[in-house]
């Protein structure tokens, strides 16, 4: 696999998982009473649980995305370039 393809791989799947963390901030903030009933039938949590792990959840899937997609991403960037 070349360089220019694993760069162009790196740059998708980065576009692709921010637009997912959008949707599920997007569904968060305009619907979470809705997402709160749906979850509620199958876990019984407290609003400010339910927040917590939204959040959390956000959180760690935000740092899953810079450590797997963004930072090899640059660092293709940086040797292809020959910074």
């Amino acid at each position: 696999m070349t360089p220019e393809i694993l760069s162009r791989f790196l740059l998708w799947s980065l576009a692709f998982n921010y637009a997912i963390l959008f949707i599920w901030f997007f569904a968060f903030i305009f619907a979470r009473d809705w997402l709160r009933r749906i979850h509620g039938k199958w876990f019984h949590l407290s609003e400010s649980a339910f927040d917590a792990i939204h959040y959390g959840g956000m959180a760690i899937y935000k740092i899953g995305i810079l450590l797997f997609n963004l930072a090899p991403f640059v660092a293709l960037c940086i040797i292809r370039h020959g910074g």
